[in-house]
């Protein structure tokens, strides 16, 4: 782990996760966000994956979406205990979940890194690896709409800041998160 940077002491004792759809930048922007901070940054996905044993693709395969919505909304409820400052890159659709809500809220602040579906499917290509967009035969972009519509109110209640990513790229994207972070919370 890097020791912390410069702009790290103005969030000491804060966290940050990001949430937003699948394609939306939140590991890549995590990264690179919690470089710049000198801060740990994990993914919830990681977390599940580490204690299963199973990449989500596996879990979903094997023991379905509900198995996997428990493992990670117990790697959600971990996180509300701990006060290390902190990136976290939350799954996709963690947010359906109003106690996943409720618990990213009291772990630090939330982010929602938005784009709209025709982004989503440039950036997750054919999604065969991603189990929401394997099923149903739908076009990716499709899928992505129809899952972005039934999510956009979970994201809207669980975010305190909403950051735009459509035009960006994840450096820029990382650049939007900390001027939003700065200006909202008067660092």
């Amino acid at each position: 782990m890097s020791s912390p940077g410069p702009k790290a002491e103005r969030y000491r004792g804060k966290r940050v996760l990001l949430v937003g759809m699948m394609g939306a930048g939140k590991s890549t922007v995590a990264a690179l966000l919690a470089a710049r901070l000198g801060w740990p940054v994990i993914d919830t996905d990681t977390i599940v994956e580490r204690k299963a044993g199973a990449s989500v693709a596996e879990i979903f395969a094997r023991d379905g979406e509900e198995v996997f919505r428990a493992a990670e909304a117990g790697a959600i409820l971990d996180l509300e205990g701990g006060r290390q400052p902190l990136v976290v890159s939350v799954g996709g659709g963690a947010v359906v979940s109003k106690a996943n809500r409720e618990a990213l809220r009291a772990a630090g602040t939330v982010v929602w890194l938005r784009a709209r579906p025709a982004t989503l499917a440039a950036r997750v290509g054919s999604g065969k690896s991603r189990p929401l967009l394997s099923r149903g035969g739908l076009e990716p972009e499709t899928a992505l709409g129809q899952l972005a519509a039934e999510r956009e109110g979970c994201y809207r209640d669980a975010a305190d800041l909403v950051v735009d990513v459509d035009e960006a790229s994840a450096v820029e994207a990382a650049d939007l998160v900390m001027s939003a972070l700065t200006s909202a919370l008067a660092l």
